[in-house]
């Protein structure tokens, strides 16, 4: 049985699906946007996907064993209190969630050579917490349901 977030995550056989199933989870994220922050991020997703079609599932796929490390003291908290809602444990946390994952698109920005992803990056960084806090409910249940197909 799996134990961890990279084993349940990273399994060969799973992969794609936890990577089809992250791009889904972007998408609807920035789908329901709302506001001007929200069509900021909407604008700047639309010129990302624009600038490198394809980009969302390669960057999921290539970010995951990151992400995975990233929420692996969250995860492993999460089991030891038998938690069974990863998303409602990460929203209770989501401020220490929220700069975890954060500290790996940050880190993977800054070491871009392509200046227009930068670009985009920045102008979308600065909400990006809110962002990313806003989508921890979902996250948490797309772990949830991979780690309930081990």
């Amino acid at each position: 049985m799996a134990d961890t977030l990279k084993e349940i995550l990273l399994d060969s056989g799973r992969r794609p699906a936890v990577v089809s199933d992250f791009e889904t989870l972007v998408d609807a994220e920035v789908s329901d946007k709302g506001g001007v922050s929200g069509a900021v991020v909407k604008t700047g997703f639309a010129a990302v996907k624009k600038i490198k079609p394809g980009i969302i599932p390669s960057a999921v796929d290539t970010l995951l064993p990151d992400f995975a490390s990233a929420l692996e003291p969250f995860y492993g908290d999460y089991r030891a209190q038998g938690g069974n809602d990863f998303g409602a444990y990460l929203s209770s946390r989501s401020d220490e969630a929220s700069d975890a994952l954060l500290s790996v698109t940050d880190s993977r920005a800054e070491k871009s050579s392509r200046d227009s992803i930068k670009k985009v990056y920045g102008k979308l960084r600065p909400n990006g917490k809110k962002n990313v806090e806003e989508a921890l409910p979902r996250l948490g249940q797309l772990i949830d349901k991979h780690a309930a197909a081990v």
